[in-house]
């Protein structure tokens, strides 16, 4: 499913026009990435969790060139589902 198929699903379920559940979705996606970039989790009871984790430094190695690279700490996003969300799923 798409960004598109999901407005279209909002806009047809709750009868608002396509043009502000867009903006509706976006805006909701843009608090998820500011909060995220700022390092703050977001919490949806009965959904998930999206959350920062750290990854720790570590070295790698470049083979073209056999050179050892030191890749620093660095954030990443994730999504842990709720566990209503995980059994619903499994459900079906």
């Amino acid at each position: 499913m798409t960004k598109a198929d999901i407005v279209n699903e909002i806009s047809k379920t709750t009868g608002i026009p396509k043009a502000d559940a867009l903006r509706t979705v976006e805006a909701f996606m843009d608090i998820i990435k500011t909060s995220l970039s700022n390092e703050e989790n977001v919490y949806l009871r009965g959904f998930g969790s999206f959350i920062v984790k750290k990854r720790a430094k570590k070295t790698a190695r470049n083979i073209s060139k056999n050179t050892t690279i030191i890749i620093p700490e660095h954030n990443i996003p994730a999504f842990k589902p709720a566990k209503t969300f995980t059994l619903s799923v499994k459900k079906q």
